[in-house]
């Protein structure tokens, strides 16, 4: 079936338009001209932790504009393509070297400016912030803990196909095998908004390799995802509610990674909640990174308080996304599936591979639904 590419390109220029409507190119390159003017005082550098902030802020502009200029720069050259197809043809030379190649642009222009126009429903307070990530063993034994490790390595792998950094700050190694828990960080525009749709809990079917009947297990794991604390958020912690115990961190089989009390466990006396870091080289290091992770859950925690709080008033209280909100199955067929938007695959192993964008644009998309229903309602 011929592609036409006249119908094509007037969609793609069709979606642009309301990216660009959305993303506010006017207000960007005010934003830009801003950050640049700071970035060139000669006295920025005074304050680092400013400076980085700057400078960071800057880039991350910077890229957005790019990232939205560029595309209509690709759908320019597409259509040049095309007509250099159609001119071929007429002239009686062969195009089909030339439309194979615009067909192939075309592909990847569309699942471009796709991941562009899911990028314009990421519009909460915190979407654009860096994610910190926990993963934990669930029901489940040696199975569960092992899972754990299988999603960690899965989200790691999501971060890296994309070129993000992350940062390991936790890891609580099982007996026998796999991670009771792990914290870990990544660090990219709007990663808190891509992955907070990840948060849940995650189930594994498949033959236990710890079972040496070969009977199939099912196990689970629970992922919570939190914006990254900055320095201009309020959550102002008072020390008399803070725990903090020290102990030596461990690595697998309790191997010693570290001879002195350098790991940190804080707990939140109010909330009961826990943090531990010990992958800095530094108690202080530890501390710092165990506060930053600490603010960030209290203020979404707050936050999501605020939000119940305001659906009571208006008398309309709905259940949260529910317990189980992914399987992943390997007996007796292959299939991943996400219980709320009905998105499956069934390269399972493509998948643990990182291979997570059809899952995550289908759960922005799925929860902006849910969002307008609610407004609507």
């Amino acid at each position: 079936m011929a592609v036409d590419f006249s119908q094509e390109i007037k969609d793609l220029r069709a979606t642009m338009d309301s990216v660009r409507e959305v993303t506010d190119l006017a207000r960007l390159e005010t934003q830009i001209a801003d950050l640049e003017n700071q970035a060139g005082a000669p006295d920025l550098w005074d304050d680092q932790e400013k400076a980085q902030a700057v400078t960071s802020s800057l880039s991350r502009a910077k890229a957005e504009y790019d990232r939205v200029t560029g595309m209509d720069s690709r759908i320019d050259d597409l259509e040049v393509l095309v007509e250099m197809g159609e001119e071929a043809r007429e002239t009686g030379e062969d195009e089909h070297e030339v439309f194979a190649e615009a067909a192939k642009e075309l592909e990847s222009l569309k699942k471009a400016v796709g991941e562009l126009e899911v990028r314009t429903l990421l519009s909460g307070e915190y979407d654009e912030r860096d994610a910190v990530i926990t993963i934990r063993a669930g029901a489940g034994g040696v199975d569960a803990a092992d899972f754990a490790e299988m999603l960690m390595r899965m989200y790691l792998r999501w971060a890296e196909r994309h070129g993000y950094p992350t940062k390991v700050m936790d890891t609580s190694y099982a007996e026998e095998a796999g991670l009771k828990s792990a914290t870990f960080e990544v660090n990219a525009p709007y990663a808190f908004g891509n992955l907070s749709v990840e948060g849940g809990t995650h189930r594994l079917v498949r033959i236990s390799p710890f079972d040496n009947q070969g009977r199939r297990q099912t196990s689970f794991a629970a992922v919570e995802v939190i914006p990254l604390i900055e320095s201009t958020d309020s959550i102002e912690i008072p020390e008399n509610e803070i725990k903090v115990d020290v102990f030596r961190s461990s690595g697998p089989g309790g191997q010693s990674v570290n001879t002195t009390d350098s790991a940190v466990r804080m707990t939140h006396i109010p909330t009961g909640i826990v943090v531990s870091m010990q992958n800095e080289k530094s108690q202080i290091q530890n501390r710092a990174a165990a506060l930053r992770v600490l603010q960030s859950r209290l203020l979404l925690q707050k936050k999501a308080e605020e939000a119940a709080a305001k659906k009571e008033l208006a008398g309309d209280i709905k259940a949260s996304w529910g317990d189980q909100m992914r399987s992943y199955v390997l007996h007796p067929y292959q299939m991943v599936k996400d219980l709320r938007t009905e998105y499956e695959v069934g390269n399972t192993s493509g998948v643990f591979d990182g291979d997570l964008d059809g899952f995550i644009e289908a759960g922005i998309r799925w929860r902006r639904g849910q969002e307008k229903a609610e407004e609507g309602a």
